[in-house]
C-alpha cells in the first residue's frame, strides 16, 4: 500500500490543520515517509513541532533559514516525492495553484512536483459552492490533480454542509488505492 512511498504532505492555513496530524500518523503507520511542508499561515492552526515529531522530519515553512542561510529546496522536495497531498486545501490555495501563482515554499514545491498531486479541500460550504472555486477546481481536475471530495457535515462557521475535508484515514485510503 504505502509502504516505502514518498509522499509530502502540505498543510495551508485552514481549521482543518489540526486533521494533518492524525493523516501524518496513519500515513507513516502505513510505512510512509513523510515530508511536512506548510504555508505561514498554516503554523497559527498547528504547530511545525508538531508536525515535525510526528513526521519524524524537520517541517519546512519558509524558502530559506534566515538565522544560517539554510536553503530549503522546492525543486529537490519535488523531486524526491512519490506524491504531493495538500491537507488541507484552502479556497486560496487552490485558487493559486490554478493559476501558477507561487509566493510561498509550498506552492513553489507544487510547481516542481514530476508526482502525482492530490488535494484535500476544506472551506465554508458558500466557498466551496462559489463558480470560482468550482472552476479551480475543474482547472487542476483537467491537469491531473487528484480531488480528495470534502465531506457534508458542521462547519467551524457553525454552518452545516459540504465543505469539511476527508477524515485522515479516508484519505490515506484514496492515496494507498492511487499509488
Amino acid at each position: 500500500m504505502l509502504k516505502d512511498k514518498k509522499i509530502i504532505l502540505g498543510i495551508t492555513g485552514s481549521i482543518a490543520a489540526y486533521k494533518s496530524a492524525l493523516l501524518t500518523r496513519a500515513l507513516v503507520k502505513s510505512g510512509a515517509d513523510v515530508r511536512v511542508v506548510m504555508t505561514p499561515l498554516a503554523k497559527q492552526f498547528i504547530t511545525p513541532l508538531t508536525m515535525a515529531t510526528l513526521s519524524r522530519h524537520p517541517v519546512p515553512i519558509e524558502f530559506f533559514n534566515p538565522e544560517n542561510g539554510e536553503w530549503n529546496s522546492h525543486v529537490s522536495l519535488g523531486e524526491w516525492a512519490d506524491a504531493l497531498v495538500i491537507a488541507p486545501a484552502t479556497a486560496n490555495t487552490i485558487a493559486k495553484m490554478a493559476t501558477g501563482i507561487a509566493d510561498n515554499l509550498l506552492l513553489t514545491t507544487y510547481l516542481s512536483a514530476r508526482c502525482p498531486v492530490f488535494i484535500a479541500p476544506a472551506m465554508d460550504l458558500d466557498m466551496w459552492q462559489h463558480a470560482a472555486t468550482q472552476a479551480n477546481l475543474a482547472t487542476l481536475q483537467q491537469r491531473g490533480v487528484g480531488i480528495i471530495e470534502p465531506t457534508e457535515g458542521e462547519l467551524a462557521s457553525g454552518l452545516s454542509g459540504k465543505g469539511r475535508m476527508a477524515e485522515p484515514d479516508d484519505i490515506a485510503a484514496y492515496l494507498a488505492a492511487r499509488l
